[in-house]
């Protein structure tokens, strides 16, 4: 469960996307909080969600001051949450699209990979008034249509570089080590704010991390000051 796929799909890291932002550098520049060039930033991700931590979990992050990207799942979660879906983007955090059913959209044709996409897309905008621009395909499994399906929606794809396997542990002390052994530059870590061991984890992770001089940024953070481009597939080269 939840292993990466890149299916043969050319896949982006952050240090690439943000070199392809040109010479005058505008393309993400509203994303650009910080200089991830020069500081060493770490995105921390949510999959499947909103659930009945999230509340919870926006309450730490707002205290720590820390931004987040939720990839939100459509049924039984945006539709079940409305509130907390809007609070997430109110607060400034990146809302994004995690499919509607969380089906694997490799096993799909190009008809239901629509559908399963378009479905949160229209749900999120109807609550916050804004489309996602990123989305994470369940599993990290795409592929060429995939891709174009997610170029014709407007959608990047984003993978990750560090998880917890949060899914099969309800050990918290446990998820906070896997994530801090394996935090690297420019990483993006995958967490479930629907596993009853993963919110309890995220104040040791947030401040074992900026301990370690790490800035918490979004997804789009991290790549400005170069734009997350529809189709594409991002994912974070681990640290030798």
């Amino acid at each position: 469960m939840l292993t990466l796929g890149g299916c043969g799909v050319d896949t982006v890291t952050p240090q690439a996307a943000r070199a392809d932002a040109g010479d005058d550098g505008k393309a993400g520049a509203g994303s650009r909080r910080v200089d991830c060039a020069e500081a060493k930033c770490i995105a921390l991700t949510f999959d499947a969600g909103p659930g009945k931590d999230t509340p919870h979990l926006l309450d730490v992050l707002k205290e720590k001051k820390v931004p987040a990207t939720f990839f939100l799942l459509g049924h039984k979660h945006v539709d079940r949450y409305p509130k907390v879906v809007r609070r997430i983007a109110d607060e400034g955090h990146e809302v994004a699209n995690h499919t509607w059913s969380h089906r694997i959209l490799t096993d799909l044709d190009e008809g239901e990979v629509r559908e399963e996409l378009s479905r949160t897309q229209d749900a999120v905008e109807r609550i916050t008034g804004r489309k996602p621009v990123l989305m994470r395909p369940p599993q990290g499994r795409t592929d060429s249509t995939v891709s174009e399906v997610s170029r014709e929606l407007g959608l990047a794809q984003v993978l990750w570089s560090i998880t917890a396997k949060d899914y099969s542990t309800t050990d918290s002390a446990l998820i906070r080590e896997r994530v801090l052994t394996q935090a690297h530059r420019d990483g993006i870590i995958l967490l479930h704010d629907i596993y009853d061991g993963t919110v309890p984890a995220v104040p040791g992770i947030i401040d074992e991390l900026q301990r370690q001089g790490y800035t918490f940024v979004t997804v789009p953070e991290l790549l400005a000051p170069g734009a997350a481009r529809a189709g594409a597939v991002y994912r974070p080269e681990k640290d030798d």
